[in-house]
């Protein structure tokens, strides 16, 4: 039986990621140094014994993760393995509380304009997900229990309600830092700052509110008002922390 039929997955594109994976790791182990001529579509298809579409689409794929480019005309050359590699937000260390800051000033201007966008263009359906994604942190509240991915998921649904789709895909692409972490402040491994959740059902209720009267200054307004009290109450903490370790040294 054939694996990638049986995975949903198009022989061709099973191939092509064979082969691309192949010359990816010449490319990362430096057999190809950037600069460097890779063979020949023909010289690819001989090799591998697939047809040239299969080639076009593993050389594609390289393209896209940024590995190789291809010259009109002359082939396709390695680019520089550690550029490509270096992807955004990769060195975001959330255990540092000056990291949650700048991600949380990046936020503000992202997510404020997301809110306004929101309460324009959201749909029934929409709001109906943001209104359930509201419920689900207050249930976690209510509970105890950690807000996390609850949290990441009433933002996640203001962002998919912009009719953008470029608004969620940020999102998730700073998924890792994007709530910070409880223990920042002492507090068990996956839970928030205790003075964060006081704030956080009321903030996120006016939100959801001027979300669904379609008021997006009012929308924005509250966003930024939401981002801006977590901004300040980790600048707090930082001095706090700056202060502390100012006088363990004297």
């Amino acid at each position: 039986m054939d694996t990638a039929a049986t995975a949903g997955v198009q022989p061709n594109k099973s191939l092509a990621f064979r082969i691309s994976s192949a010359l990816r790791r010449d490319l990362t182990s430096g057999v190809f140094r950037a600069g460097d001529k890779l063979p020949s579509e023909s010289a690819l298809t001989r090799e591998y014994s697939v047809s040239r579409t299969v080639v076009r689409e593993a050389i594609a794929i390289l393209r896209a993760d940024g590995l190789v480019e291809a010259r009109k005309g002359a082939g396709v050359f390695a680019l520089d393995v550690k550029a490509a590699v270096e992807q955004p937000f990769q060195d975001l260390n959330i255990e540092r509380i000056s990291s949650v800051i700048e991600l949380l000033e990046l936020r503000t201007v992202f997510e404020v304009e997301a809110a306004g966008l929101a309460a324009s263009r959201r749909s029934a359906t929409q709001i109906e997900a943001i209104v359930e994604a509201h419920r689900v942190v207050t249930d976690c509240l209510a509970a105890g229990a950690p807000t996390r991915d609850a949290d990441f998921h009433f933002h996640l649904t203001i962002a998919q309600a912009t009719q953008n789709k470029r608004f969620p895909e940020f999102l998730r692409l700073i998924r890792t830092g994007i709530i910070p972490r409880g223990d920042l402040q002492g507090s068990p491994p996956g839970s928030r700052p205790k003075d964060y959740n006081l704030h956080l059902r009321e903030e996120h209720a006016q939100i959801v509110d001027a979300i669904i009267e379609g008021d997006p200054e009012l929308a924005r307004s509250h966003m930024r008002a939401h981002l801006k009290g977590s901004l300040e109450r980790y600048r707090v903490l930082l001095r706090s922390q700056s202060t502390g370790a100012s006088a363990a040294s004297v």
